[in-house]
């Protein structure tokens, strides 16, 4: 594997990983146009989302720190890590049982070019549809609301789909405001990806350790920096901002993956 492939993969995983336009779906296009495919582009692609991963654990070092100093003594603290456990649950089970038949059918362009096009609709309706938000904090989340988007989360096991689009139009569905819904989100990457990761690394941990150990610490690096960037961004924009533009986006690329992999 070359050291620029690393390089452009990295970059692709970090800007797309939080986003909801489908990181999977981004790193499969883009493998497929490098020329980078099969079981060892399926398993780097997974591996650098650790990237990713700890821009979220530094980006909320302050919250995720607080919450294990004040653990289980401070109620918010007890809650937050109970919800982000009943919302991983459901992906984790279905994942673990769906896993190998998902990578060995599914992880195509024209699957996730379909599943680009047909997220971008849906989260066109659901902007147009839900209007009012009653949660407006993360602490003010249910079991039952985080255990819903939860199973929202399950849609993303379908490459293209997205896991931050799921999650966070499941958010929105049940009530959670933009900002909110998009933080919980970033929260629930942590267990998600991590276990995804954890296992796919050590399930394949033979292609990883060998020549490849370089290209990923490089995919990794890179991961890390561009996603940090790109969550204090969207945090920001989301603020003011609707989820419109992304939904758009998502028609038009997956429309163009269509026409060049039909």
């Amino acid at each position: 594997m070359e050291w620029w492939t690393a390089i452009i993969l990295g970059i692709v995983e970090g800007l797309t990983e939080f986003l909801p336009i489908s990181s999977t779906g981004h790193l499969i296009v883009t493998g497929h146009l490098l020329g980078f495919t099969g079981e060892i582009a399926s398993t780097f692609e997974i591996a650098i989302q650790l990237g990713a991963i700890f821009s979220v654990m530094f980006y909320y070092r302050e919250r995720l720190l607080s919450v294990m100093t004040t653990f289980p003594k401070e109620e918010k603290s007890y809650m937050l890590i109970i919800v982000l456990g009943c919302a991983f649950l459901p992906a984790a089970m279905i994942g673990l049982a769906t896993h190998s038949y998902i990578t060995e059918y599914l992880f195509s362009p024209k699957t996730v070019a379909g599943a680009l096009i047909m997220g971008g609709i849906a989260i066109l309706i659901i902007e147009r549809t839900q209007t009012k938000f009653h949660i407006h904090d993360i602490s003010e989340l249910r079991i039952r609301d985080a255990i819903l988007i939860g199973f929202a989360q399950c849609l993303a096991l379908f490459p293209g789909v997205s896991r931050s689009g799921a999650t966070i139009m499941g958010g929105l569905l049940i009530g959670l405001d933009r900002k909110t819904a998009t933080e919980f989100s970033f929260l629930l990457a942590l267990p998600t990806m991590l276990a995804a990761t954890s296992y796919q690394m050590f399930k394949n941990k033979q292609l990883l350790l060998e020549e490849n150990i370089i290209p990923l610490g490089i995919g990794i690096t890179v991961s890390f920096f561009t996603a940090l960037v790109v969550i204090d961004t969207f945090l920001k924009y989301i603020t003011t901002k609707t989820f419109t533009p992304f939904a758009y986006y998502r028609i038009i690329f997956g429309s163009i993956v269509l026409y060049l992999f039909w």
